[in-house]
């Protein structure tokens, strides 16, 4: 039988390492990781969703995506047949955001935003992790966050800032911590809660994602 092709999306700056402790049972599943590459000028969420489509080398993958990685990912399966969509940490429309991503929307705020700063990794954490970071950690996450582009800071910000789509794919399976501060959980539906889950818990709940997500994939797949 062959495997199932499962592709991994970070979140906002974020490489593919921040998937490193994720281990799917090698006789069941092939991981892939898909990185952010730089926006073209002007390009839209969806031009961006169908050009990452072509790093797809497999025919109904199953597309993991971390926050903004996760809006990406509903994206991309506008374009290609897959298995199953998983978000985490993430949204499943612009509903689900926050007061202050709404504000911001309405009064372009975000624009305001220095992306030219977010080299300062302290506040580049801030932006994609959320604010319950502690201090002694900021060199852990430095690692986690490499994509410090200027155009594709400006690009990804707007993009979750002005994200179009208000009705769900009730395709799309949610796992949500209930700590998370970026998303917080009063405003999520129908998601799978992680009890003590923050925003970051692609990287510190890895034991809970390593033990389900075998299941949520596949249902018959035995942990």
């Amino acid at each position: 039988m062959s495997k199932i092709a499962v592709y991994f999306m970070p979140g906002l700056a974020a490489s593919s390492i921040i998937f490193e402790n994720i281990k799917l049972p090698e006789d069941t599943f092939e991981m892939h990781f898909l990185e952010w590459f730089v926006p073209k000028p002007k390009e839209s969420l969806e031009a961006y969703a169908l050009r990452m489509t072509k790093e797809i080398k497999h025919k109904q993958p199953v597309l993991i995506g971390v926050s903004f990685g996760g809006i990406l990912v509903q994206e991309m399966s506008k374009y290609i047949e897959t298995k199953k969509i998983i978000i985490i940490s993430s949204v499943k429309t612009n509903k689900e955001m926050p007061s202050r991503m709404k504000i911001a929307k309405k009064t372009l705020a975000y624009k305001l935003i220095p992306t030219s700063l977010l080299s300062n990794v302290e506040l580049l954490v801030k932006y994609a992790f959320g604010d319950n970071i502690i201090a002694s950690r900021l060199k852990l996450y430095e690692k986690y966050l490499s994509v410090r582009d200027k155009k594709y800071l400006d690009w990804a910000i707007e993009n979750v800032i002005l994200w179009s789509r208000d009705k769900a794919d009730e395709k799309v399976i949610h796992i949500h911590g209930d700590s998370d501060s970026v998303f917080p959980i009063q405003n999520i539906k129908n998601a799978i809660i992680v009890k003590g889950g923050t925003h970051i818990m692609i990287i510190n709940k890895y034991k809970w994602l390593n033990e389900n997500l075998p299941k949520i994939i596949n249902p018959i797949e035995k942990t």
